[in-house]
């Protein structure tokens, strides 16, 4: 039976706490939190979604949950291990030595969703997969592990998968990308926890928070402003999860990838971190997006910050047009639809320049 509990976002909302046993890496007991948003009265589920964020990040959005849920999904949200309200004393934030941690509680957390639906709905619910940055990294490389499985991803009832501005490579100057991964490499297998000299900027996170420039409310000390350190390990994780992407994936399901049309990366806010990514490299997002299956929608949004849908209100307006158009076009069409008959959101996976 399970305990869903009030959560701290308010009316509608509740969690639950996914106990994951010892931690591999040795930071003790490690759980996840399983956050539900409970449609009002007369709200129809026709799937339900589950939606994972990225680093520095924990799920406080609730218009996303909210527009799901006006549209017929049933919403679920996923703090990871060691994130959000996940997070527990003496653990490092977000620390995991190899991506594949996270399937335990991405496989537990679809089960229940379908389980919870399937309580209500009289039959298992089609979920649709929403991801953010590090998350838009995970849940791709989990689904390709899936996919190589007997009945892949059709025996879980996944269907679809929504990625914002998702992680697809390192940032920054080239030499980061070869000589500083293989250095990364060597310091995380022998120094997991060292802190890398990344540097520090607000300026991203003095966008979002209404205590400084932004309009978004949350737990600054479950994402800090500066954001947190980057342990040596956990970056090793990542680009390794980076170099299998780049292998090319088969995540077996459709996809839509949401992105900035620009990026401007600074140390400190200005008014032009409103209306570009200032964390990633939009031109490898855009790269690297084909190599996630043969039905991959891409969509430029003009003015988008780095989560989409914390953009400024016109912009994330526009952001929730292509994806409710993705939705009817794609996801929920598809049974009815002749494959060669499929309208599109947006642009085809394409290829663009590498990172600088």
């Amino acid at each position: 039976m399970t305990n869903w509990m009030p959560d701290e976002l308010g009316d509608g909302y509740e969690k639950l706490t996914i106990a994951l046993g010892a931690d591999p890496d040795g930071e003790g007991e490690v759980a996840a939190t399983l956050i539900r948003y409970r449609p009002r009265d007369g709200e129809v589920t026709r799937g339900a979604v589950l939606y994972v964020h990225g680093f520095t990040d924990y799920f406080f959005q609730t218009h996303v949950a909210e527009h799901f849920a006006q549209r017929g999904y049933a919403f679920f949200a996923l703090d990871l291990r060691k994130c959000g309200r996940s997070l527990r004393p003496g653990q490092t934030p977000h620390f995991v030595g190899d991506l594949a941690e996270y399937d335990e509680e991405l496989g537990r957390a679809v089960t229940l969703v379908r389980t919870e639906l399937a309580a209500t709905a009289g039959t298992p619910a089609d979920v649709l997969l929403v991801a953010h940055s590090t998350g838009g990294l995970i849940l791709p490389l989990w689904l390709d592990r899936l996919n190589r499985q007997p009945g892949g991803t059709e025996r879980t009832g996944i269907k679809g998968l929504v990625l914002n501005s998702p992680w697809f490579d390192l940032q920054g100057p080239a030499y980061l990308r070869s000589v500083g991964t293989a250095v990364v490499d060597v310091l995380g297998r022998i120094r997991p926890h060292q802190v890398l000299p990344t540097g520090v900027s607000n300026a991203y996170g003095s966008s979002l928070h209404r205590s400084a420039h932004g309009e978004w409310d949350y737990h600054l000390d479950w994402k800090p402003l500066t954001g947190f350190p980057v342990t040596a390990g956990w970056l090793r994780a990542v680009r390794a999860g980076h170099a299998r992407l780049h292998r090319g994936l088969d995540i077996g399901v459709p996809a839509l990838v949401l992105r900035s049309d620009l990026s401007h990366f600074t140390s400190h806010y200005s008014d032009r971190v409103d209306v570009a990514d200032a964390v990633l490299d939009v031109r490898q997002i855009a790269r690297w997006s084909g190599c996630l299956g043969d039905r991959t929608a891409i969509v430029p949004v003009p003015g988008a910050r780095h989560d989409v849908f914390l953009s400024t209100e016109p912009v994330r307006a526009r952001a929730f047009v292509e994806l409710d158009r993705w939705l009817t076009g794609i996801y929920e069409a598809a049974p009815q639809a002749a494959p060669q008959a499929a309208p599109q959101a947006g642009a085809p996976a394409q290829s663009g320049r590498a990172g600088a």
